[in-house]
């Protein structure tokens, strides 16, 4: 009897797991953007939601929920109930540089989290202001080694890419120099271009067009290899960093113990958003490339990078309280 009425809780919980996915969803989905307003986290955020509406059949509204590069965004995402209801943005700050910055980071980027895919990816682009005076990479190691802790590098914020960019960068060429955290690339640029810093690591999406405008020179992008949007740009390794490689990425996630027949239905879907010809076309002139892979296979580039991008946090010496 025991074993009996076992089978028989079983197959009740398979079949009320599956009508929640047919009938999922039935009210509008909450989509948070752990980022402030006009960054690349919230243009790929609203071009989702934009696409999901039609595709699912309800509303979906989304919320800014900015704060320590993606943190407060993404903790409230894991805390939301695992029903389909509440999704979200993330990046490689807020789920795996986060993992190593912050000491007591309110969540955990493997533990809390499904993952539904990837939504683009990006590298940055070491800029700098004409003021220096250098051309390539190797010009610009030999005037920081001259000159230690003389010049600043910004950053869109502790824990960034556009941050962990130049941490590997000084890491990898002996060289020092001062990190100035801004809130978000906004700030950041303009005091680039005022000589107020003197380089950055900036995501391509804002820092090649105030290189086409002459305003800043380009040295290379982060990524293994040249960016279609930037051709004429080398990577850093051909520039003479072998094995230098930080290529951003934006991905979307659901709480913890969401139905899979959910997690597959919201793949699907944000797949097909990403490969709509109008949306190709708008995130290629962003610099972007379009993502789309399973949610598996999301898992394992976030295991593969907490581990990879931590190493680069503590030989740093990064840490934010």
């Amino acid at each position: 009897m025991k074993i009996i009425a076992c089978v028989a809780a079983a197959a009740l919980l398979a079949a009320s797991t599956l009508a929640l996915g047919q009938s999922w969803p039935a009210k509008p989905i909450k989509y948070i953007v752990p980022f402030a307003p006009g960054g690349t986290t919230d243009i790929l955020g609203r071009m989702v939601a934009a696409g999901l509406a039609p595709a699912l059949g309800q509303p979906v509204v989304v919320e800014n929920k900015p704060g320590q590069a993606g943190s407060v965004g993404s903790a409230e995402l894991a805390r939301a109930a695992a029903d389909g209801y509440t999704l979200g943005g993330g990046t490689i700050s807020s789920h795996a540089i986060n993992a190593s910055l912050y000491p007591k980071l309110p969540y955990d980027p493997i533990r809390d989290f499904a993952p539904i895919t990837m939504l683009a990816t990006l590298p940055n682009m070491l800029i700098v202001h004409p003021s220096l005076n250098v051309s390539s990479v190797r010009e610009l190691v030999e005037l920081l080694k001259v000159n230690p802790n003389r010049f600043s590098f910004g950053s869109a914020g502790n824990g960034t890419s556009q941050h962990i960019s130049g941490e590997l960068f000084k890491i990898m060429t002996g060289t020092q120099m001062q990190h100035i955290p801004y809130k978000g690339s906004g700030p950041m640029i303009p005091d680039l271009i005022a000589g107020t810093i003197q380089l950055s690591f900036e995501n391509i999406t804002t820092a090649y067009p105030q290189v086409k405008g002459g305003k800043l020179k380009a040295l290379a992008v982060t990524s293994a290899k040249r960016s279609f949007v930037a051709p004429d740009v080398p990577a850093m390794a051909e520039a003479g960093l072998p094995g230098y490689d930080i290529t951003s990425w934006q991905a979307m996630f659901a709480p913890a113990g969401t139905p899979r027949e959910i997690v597959a239905r919201l793949h699907a879907a944000t797949a097909k958003i990403l490969r709509m010809p109008e949306n190709r076309d708008k995130l290629n002139q962003l610099g972007l490339e379009a993502g789309g892979m399973l949610p598996d296979e999301l898992a394992a580039l976030i295991r593969a990078e907490i581990p990879r991008l931590g190493k680069v946090v503590r030989e740093s010496g990064a840490r934010v309280d």
